[in-house]
Parts: structure tokens; C-alpha cells; sequence
């Protein structure tokens, strides 16, 4: 499991990762709009959320047995912060009901991703050091 300062890393990781996406949203509403803008704004998350993993693990110096803990922690605390945003105070991301929506569907998607992005990661760490996390146990 993670150390308490690891716990407090991952902690503060949610809420500045959040931020930086609200604000995103709130000031440049359009890349999470309809149209080419808004795919590319899906699109350019790729790596986004990769570095966002990838900051989380050297952040919070999690060792290969602790990535997927870590980031879940990450990806938890950001999705509970987003689902009270977005339950009671949705003029954080905009005044429009359109661009609220766009804004959840992009960071549906970017949570979602970041997941598999720190599976893969986890797992490649794994097998570094001596066990897939997504394969069985040889018996």
C-alpha cells in the first residue's frame, strides 16, 4: 500500500491536475467543443495523460508494487472533486450547459485513459521487476 506522504502527493496531484483541467475548460472552452477542435482536444489528452501518470509515479516515488495505487488515488480524489463540480457548481467549467457537458466528456475520457495509460505502466513495471501485474501467475 502507499506511505501517508505518498497518500498526501497523490492527494494534491488530484487537485492540481484538476484545476489545471477546469481551468482549461473555463478559459478555452472550444477544445472541448463540437467539431474538429473539440477531437483534437481529445486527442492532444493522449499525452497529457501520460505525463500526468508519469508525473504521479516520480511525484510520489512509488515503486512498481504501488503505481496502480497510486494513480487510482489520483484518478479518485479528481473524479470526486469533478462529480461535485459538476453536481452543484458547474459554472466552474462554463456558463453553458453545452460546454459543461463537453468539459465531463473530456475528462470522462481523460480519467479513463489515464487508467489504462497507468495499467500499462504498472504492468511494464512489474514485469521489470519479476511479475506482469496483467498476466496470471505461472502455476
Amino acid at each position: 500500500m502507499l506511505r501517508p506522504s505518498q497518500m498526501a502527493i497523490c492527494g494534491s496531484l488530484a487537485v492540481a491536475f484538476w484545476v489545471v483541467a477546469a481551468l482549461c475548460i473555463r478559459l478555452d472552452p472550444g477544445f472541448v467543443g463540437d467539431g474538429l477542435q473539440g477531437d483534437l482536444g481529445f486527442v492532444a489528452s493522449i499525452p497529457v495523460c501520460w505525463l500526468c501518470i508519469r508525473l504521479t509515479c516520480r511525484a510520489a516515488k512509488l515503486e512498481p508494487h504501488q503505481v496502480l495505487a497510486g494513480c487510482l488515488v489520483v484518478l479518485g480524489d479528481a473524479m470526486m472533486i469533478d462529480g461535485v463540480a459538476l453536481r452543484w457548481f458547474p459554472e466552474v467549467y462554463s456558463v453553458s450547459d453545452q460546454i459543461a457537458r463537453g468539459g465531463a466528456a473530456w475528462l470522462l475520457w481523460g480519467y479513463g485513459l489515464s487508467a489504462w495509460i497507468a495499467l500499462i505502466m504498472a504492468d511494464r513495471a512489474a514485469e521489470r521487476a519479476g511479475a506482469g501485474v496483467m498476466r496470471p501467475a505461472a502455476s
